[in-house]
């Protein structure tokens, strides 16, 4: 299974654009800090992280404040040019 959940901050978001097939969609940047247990160690974890998002998951990604906390639910695929993943945004939960 392909899930991928994330709680995070919206770091960037590009202007709203429209696929060829005429869905709106946001490329977003997301950033995430928290602290793990490896191998009995606490390791601090802070990244950022490339996503999109298509279709009416927009509308509320577009509505949201810059460095506002949310738990972002979708999966991961290359990205369009085949370097590295990107998330791909299919639910937001604002209410963290």
């Amino acid at each position: 299974m392909n899930r991928l959940l994330l709680s995070g901050r919206l770091v960037e978001r590009a202007a709203l654009r429209y696929t060829p097939a005429g869905l709106p969609a946001l490329d977003l940047v997301l950033g995430h800090e928290s602290e793990a247990t490896e191998n009995g160690t606490p390791r601090k974890v802070s990244m950022q992280m490339r996503a999109v998002a298509i279709g009416e998951v927009t509308q509320g990604l577009n509505g949201m404040a810059l460095g506002e906390a949310a738990v972002f639910a979708g999966f991961l695929a290359p990205s369009r040019n085949g370097r590295g993943l990107l998330m791909h945004i299919t639910q937001v939960d604002r209410s963290d």
